[in-house]
């Protein structure tokens, strides 16, 4: 994981997604369209897995249990088994891909490795001026840390059972201030008191 690495914006998560969907040109070289690498981004954006841990997705790690999916493996990291529902948008989302690209149920979702994943990241984070020295694919699941930690009404603990970390230390990496949000927060301060 890159340390320096912060949460991408919806704004950039959605730049970025599109400009790999479509494909681009950087520096006179032509950029294919790579759904796959869309498809990756979108999966670790929604799920806040490791990039490791989705490129080791199957459609066999998704369990009906009753009226929801659940992933069942165990994160490769941490070896913690992963218990969590998936929404249901984003298990269609993935069988979808799936019958598109004919990967069978026992097939990785995904054959690509980790290098060339953030390789293609890092060029269209290039392509579109975002600070290289911040991004990498760990970017995507700090967005979805900061997105469930607005959706569970700012509740550190739940983001950190999401993200499965062992401390609360580690999920407030995750969530570090950044400039544009304490600015707003001084607005919204002042508006409510004058």
């Amino acid at each position: 994981m890159n340390k320096r690495c912060v949460a991408c914006s919806r704004e950039e998560y959605e730049s970025i997604v599109k400009t790999i969907r479509e494909g681009f040109e950087l520096e006179g070289v032509k950029v294919r369209p790579n759904q796959r690498i869309a498809t990756i981004i979108v999966t670790e954006a929604t799920l806040g897995l490791r990039l490791g841990d989705v490129l080791r997705l199957k459609m066999s790690s998704f369990v009906r249990d009753g009226e929801r999916y659940r992933l069942d493996f165990e994160e490769e990291k941490t070896g913690k088994i992963r218990t969590f529902t998936v929404p249901d948008e984003v298990y269609n989302f993935l069988q979808g891909y799936a019958y598109e690209w004919g990967i069978g149920k026992e097939s990785k979702l995904f054959d690509i490795c980790e290098r060339q994943v953030q390789r293609h990241i890092m060029k269209a984070v290039a392509y579109l001026g975002i600070d290289p020295k911040h991004a990498g694919s760990h970017m995507f699941r700090k967005y979805y840390a900061q997105m469930s930690y607005k959706e569970s009404d700012y509740d550190i603990m739940t983001v950190m059972e999401l993200l499965q970390h062992s401390s609360p230390q580690t999920t407030k990496t995750y969530l570090a201030a950044t400039k544009e949000n304490i600015e707003k927060v001084i607005q919204k301060s002042v508006k409510n008191l004058i």
